[in-house]
């Protein structure tokens, strides 16, 4: 149980193999959060039929993204079916329009920037390895298999996906940054952007758990 009386609600911000996951999962443990990754709910909404999963599979079977509207309507039923809980939202917003919806129906305690150079991505990304049935996820660094190329659970063999190779990790990289250049300057011109720098998520993490213990404690006296 946190000590900490009041509520964090903030969206986390980061390119894909910049640790997103890792930060996000000890916020929710120390803090007690509930952690909304954007890509989970559009999954298990397309995957459970739901309306808002039918409207995003219509872009999806086009080979299109998924339209601001789909994605606002996605993150913002959820955030109010938890309301006067804390939350972190990560993947969401990535375009200007999304970050002025959410802006006008929540309010946003900080946005966490994850700043950690796209070399160390891409090398990041080139040793991961996946269990394809289940989804799980090795890297041959951080979360190696007991057995190398085989899955802890079945034995089964770990394959690397298509779009994890270096080559497409850098074409995802800078189509991020693109998109995501003026979401930042959105929240920087807010003074809500707190930006983390650094190559591992180890070193990052006690940067960012001190900054939320301090912003917590001030608005809990």
């Amino acid at each position: 149980m946190s000590r900490f009386v009041k509520i964090l609600r903030a969206v986390m911000i980061g390119a894909p193999g910049s640790g997103k996951g890792t930060i996000s999962g000890r916020l929710e443990r120390d803090f007690g959060v509930v952690h909304l990754s954007s890509g989970d709910l559009l999954r298990n909404n397309v995957m459970q039929g739901t309306e808002v999963g039918m409207l995003a599979k219509a872009f999806i079977d086009k080979g299109e993204l998924v339209s601001d509207e789909v994605m606002i309507k996605l993150v913002d039923d959820v955030l109010q079916e938890i309301e006067g809980k804390g939350w972190l939202v990560d993947g969401f917003p990535r375009t200007i329009h999304q970050a002025e919806e959410l802006d006008k129906r929540r309010h946003i305690d900080m946005v966490i920037n994850l700043d950690v150079p796209f070399a160390t991505i891409v090398e990041r990304i080139r040793q991961r390895w996946v269990h394809a049935p289940s989804g799980r996820i090795y890297h041959t660094e951080f979360n190696p298999p007991r057995t190398p190329g085989l899955d802890d659970v079945t034995g089964e063999p770990l394959t690397q996906r298509a779009d994890d190779m270096p080559e497409a990790v850098m074409e995802r990289l800078r189509v991020y940054d693109q998109l995501t250049r003026p979401v930042i300057e959105f929240y920087r011109n807010q003074s809500k952007l707190v930006r983390f720098a650094g190559t591992e998520s180890n070193v990052i993490w006690p940067h960012v758990k001190a900054h939320v213990e301090e912003f917590l404690s001030k608005q809990s006296h």
